[in-house]
C-alpha cells in the first residue's frame, strides 16, 4: 500500500458560491493545483485511502466555505494544509492517532543547521521505499507530518510553522527529533543487510 506520488481520480465536485463573495482569484485556481499533494499527505496521515479521500473532500468543503475570509496576500498552500491537518486531528482517526502518542518535551533544543539535502531526503529519494514507508508509519503523527511537510511537500520552515501553528524554533527542534527517530527506526533494517 504505497502512498507516494499517486494520481488520485478527481472524485468530488466543488459546489457553487456567489462570485461577489470570492476574492479576485477563484478558489479553484488556488486550490486545485494542491489536490494531489493534499491527497498524498492525507494518505500518509490516515494510512487509509478511503479515509484520505474523505479527509481531502472535507478539507476542500471547509476551505471553500471559509474562502471569503482568506487573505489574498497570505500563503494559500499553508492555509489549506492547515485546514487538512486540523480536520484530520478532529477526525476519529486523527484523535485515535494523536491520543496514543507522547512526544519528547518540546523544550529540549537540538537544532541542526538547515542544508539543501539531508540524509533523510536522500534516503527518501534513493532507498527501498517500502522500508522508509514502514519506518514513517511507525513514527508519531507529529513527527510523521513534519517530516512529510519538509521532505516530501518541500515546505519551508516558515510554511510548516504556519501550517502546524507552532513557532519556528519548535519546527526546527521537532524536525530534528523526527529525523533522529526515523534514523533510529531504519538503523536495524540496514544493519541486517
Amino acid at each position: 500500500m504505497g502512498y507516494g506520488n499517486k494520481t488520485a481520480a478527481r472524485w468530488f465536485t466543488l459546489v457553487c458560491v456567489s462570485e461577489e463573495s470570492l476574492p479576485s482569484e477563484s478558489f479553484e485556481q488556488l486550490a486545485m493545483p494542491h489536490f494531489e499533494r493534499l491527497y498524498n499527505f492525507a494518505c500518509w496521515l490516515t494510512h487509509d485511502r478511503q479515509e484520505a479521500e474523505d479527509l481531502v473532500q472535507e478539507t476542500y468543503a471547509k476551505a471553500l466555505k471559509g474562502f471569503p475570509s482568506f487573505q489574498p496576500d497570505t500563503n494559500f498552500r499553508a492555509w489549506i494544509y492547515k485546514i487538512l491537518r486540523n480536520t484530520f486531528l478532529t477526525s476519529r482517526t486523527g484523535l485515535k492517532a494523536t491520543s496514543t502518542v507522547q512526544l519528547d518535551l518540546e523544550d529540549e533544543e537540538e537544532i541542526l543547521p538547515a542544508v539543501e539535502e539531508t540524509p533523510e531526503s536522500i534516503l527518501l529519494q534513493h532507498s527501498d521505499g517500502q522500508l522508509v514507508q514502514q519506518a514513517l508509519e511507525q513514527l508519531p503523527v507529529a513527527y510523521r507530518e513534519i517530516l512529510l511537510l519538509c521532505e516530501v511537500e518541500e515546505m519551508s520552515y516558515q510554511e510548516i510553522s504556519a501550517t502546524l501553528s507552532i513557532p519556528m524554533g519548535t519546527v526546527m527542534s521537532r524536525l530534528s527529533r523526527a529525523r533522529k527517530a526515523l534514523r533510529d527506526g531504519l538503523r536495524p533494517q540496514f544493519q541486517k543487510g
